[in-house]
């Protein structure tokens, strides 16, 4: 996520809606890790900036995420192939991820540019989305509901 904060900033500062697909978790050899994450832009040229998995389902998940930002519901999808099918096909990553898709916005995530300039501070953040419950996904309707400060503790503490 850390490479594509910058450009998502400026898109958020402008109060331009963008879809962000982060992925959450993978089964054998997907090409990305969890956390990577690709961000399409819902307005103008509609442009994408960062990975899911390194070619293989970019299309489909660009194509999600604008139909997230038209729609306002975030959508948790698994997109995967077997490793044997995907070689046969020319793609070398094979198996399976589960990506969130979810519509970002000054409106949907107003703490961004906060942590953005946290994490160009230097600081450590977390920032972590409700994927699975039977509450609807996505953060918090009130985020100051959500809002919480405070640290991890310090290793002596931990036990």
């Amino acid at each position: 996520m850390r490479d594509i904060l910058g450009r998502i900033t400026k898109w958020w500062e402008a109060g331009e809606t963008f879809g962000l697909a982060t992925v959450v978790n993978t089964y054998r050899s997907a090409p990305r890790d969890p956390g990577a994450a690709l961000a399409v832009g819902a307005a103008g040229d509609q442009e994408v900036i960062g990975s899911v998995s390194g070619g293989c389902v970019e299309g489909a998940v660009y194509t999600l995420a604008l139909e997230v930002c038209a729609s306002g519901e975030p959508v948790l999808q698994r997109y995967g192939v077997s490793d044997d099918d995907a070689f046969a096909v020319g793609l070398t990553c094979g198996g399976i991820l589960d990506v969130f898709v979810e519509p970002i916005s000054r409106e949907t995530f107003p703490e961004l540019g906060e942590i953005a300039a946290a994490v160009e501070r230097g600081e450590p953040v977390a920032v972590a989305t409700v994927i699975a419950t039977r509450l609807p996904a996505g953060r918090p309707a009130d985020p100051a509901e959500a809002k919480q400060g405070g640290d991890l503790g310090r290793a002596e503490q931990v036990v």
